[in-house]
């Protein structure tokens, strides 16, 4: 039987993971084995406002694969489902993802004829991120020696991706971005959260019980 595709899977999951308040950020599958021994790996990835702790995803993990179950869209094929958090190294493309990592050091690259917020500056550079507003973000550049607060337009940003952390930002450097939202990772503590939570759920048939597996 035919895998379904990641967008049938995004329209199957799509609304309980709207229901349990969360944004659904992704979904990917991929197969391993061949013939009889093929076995699908359904990756979701999903985001909220508040704190995903390792439990909430995985009742989130467990009612996805009943949804799935249900479908019945993956017929007598085993498929191993990933419920899991964006970890650290996220890329920034929507508001939202600003929004939530607002305190973090990001990677930004600009987009071709984009001027640096900086006179001289390169146009692939540091920042720590402020608050967002409707069409720009304040973006905290100099680190901790020269730390000064300069808005950029999203418009100018081809691509951002927040940065692993083990050390703590300064002071003044927190104080530009406005802090942490609550909830999210602290800048400095990220061994825990390079891969963000994950909850895997093996199931060996569209009948069968779950077994959840914590990874």
């Amino acid at each position: 039987m035919p895998m379904p595709t990641e967008e049938r899977v995004s329209q199957l999951v799509a609304g309980l993971v709207e229901r349990r308040g969360f944004d659904l950020e992704g979904v990917e599958i991929s197969t391993a084995g061949k013939h009889a021994d093929a076995q699908a790996r359904v990756k979701v990835t999903v985001d909220s406002d508040g704190t995903s702790d390792l439990d909430t995803i995985a009742t989130l993990s467990h009612e996805l694969s009943e949804v799935l179950d249900e479908a019945g869209d993956f017929g007598e094929t085993p498929y191993l489902l990933e419920v899991s958090t964006p970890g650290i190294g996220r890329p920034l493309t929507a508001a939202r993802h600003w929004r939530r990592a607002q305190g973090r050091k990001v990677r930004i690259t600009l987009r071709p004829g984009a001027e640096p917020p900086d006179p001289g500056g390169s146009t692939r550079f540091e920042a720590r991120v402020g608050a967002l507003d409707e069409d720009s973000v304040a973006l905290v550049l100099g680190g901790k020696q020269k730390p000064h607060r300069v808005p950029v337009p999203l418009a100018d940003i081809a691509e951002a991706v927040v940065q692993v952390e083990f050390n703590p930002p300064g002071a003044r450097e927190m104080e530009l971005a406005g802090g942490v939202v609550p909830g999210r990772p602290v800048p400095g503590q990220d061994a825990e959260d390079v891969q963000g939570n994950t909850h895997a759920v093996s199931v060996t048939a569209s009948d069968s019980p779950t077994e959840g597996i914590v990874e």
